[in-house]
């Protein structure tokens, strides 16, 4: 079945990748970014399937430019939040932080709102927030980053208590990446660091499941367990 999605955040990286699987599966793609450009190279390529809009998720006027996609689209199924920021802040760099908040929380919230409430005018949907592992503790690198993340995926938990208190047919879902090889939360020593790629085909599969929280890839399921299980006085030597 041909689906209509949009994916804010998709010149590069993850973002970009699942554009192209879902082209290449043959679904009709919004994309979203800063850089015209190379989202007009994806449209270039599939100039029958994609749509796209260039605006900054900071813009006081996003929800225009959704408008405008959703009307090209003649309306989309999914929406995948995929936009964000993670700079390393170890002396707590005040612009750093200001704008990891803009991006990962002001600008989230934002896009969400829109998407949640179209969804319930329309009847069913599926909202798909790329949070972080890093949202599971705080993080003496990158302060603003793992608290973004943190809020992201407490706000996808509570969009989803709100569509089952509302009898809404719509499904969050709450994708948990560890490290990417992309530019988001650089300065971090990696490792079980994922390509691209292969990060966008397990969520893909993760979105394609309407699972509620997916980790990326899946053995960072464990990392996850120790994070919930270990004391403060542990990992903060470390985070």
């Amino acid at each position: 079945m041909t689906k209509k999605i949009i994916i804010v955040g998709a010149t590069s990286g993850i973002g970009k990748e699942m554009a192209l699987l879902y082209l290449q599966q043959g679904h009709q793609v919004g994309i979203t970014g800063r850089r015209q450009q190379l989202l007009l190279e994806i449209q270039n390529s599939y100039p029958q399937q994609t749509f796209i809009e260039s605006f900054d998720v900071r813009d006081t006027n996003v929800t225009l430019y959704l408008d405008k996609l959703n009307l090209a689209m003649n309306g989309f199924d999914i929406l995948i939040y995929n936009a964000g920021v993670g700079h390393p802040s170890k002396e707590l760099d005040a612009a750093k932080e200001k704008e990891t908040t803009l991006i990962n929380v002001n600008g989230f919230v934002a896009i969400a709102d829109y998407a949640f409430n179209y969804f319930r005018e329309r009847g069913y949907g599926q909202l798909v927030v790329i949070s972080s592992i890093a949202g599971l503790t705080g993080s003496s690198w990158a302060p603003a980053y793992s608290a973004s993340k943190a809020f992201m995926s407490k706000y996808a938990q509570s969009l989803n208590m709100k569509a089952y208190a509302l009898q809404a047919n719509i499904k969050v879902t709450d994708i948990r990446p560890g490290f990417i090889n992309t530019k988001e939360a650089d300065g971090y020593k990696r490792f079980w660091a994922a390509t691209s790629l292969k990060a966008a085909n397990q969520i893909i599969r993760a979105i394609e499941s309407k699972k509620r929280v997916a980790y990326i890839t899946k053995r960072w399921w464990l990392i996850a367990m120790l994070l919930k299980v270990s004391p403060y006085w542990l990992y903060k030597r470390f985070l």
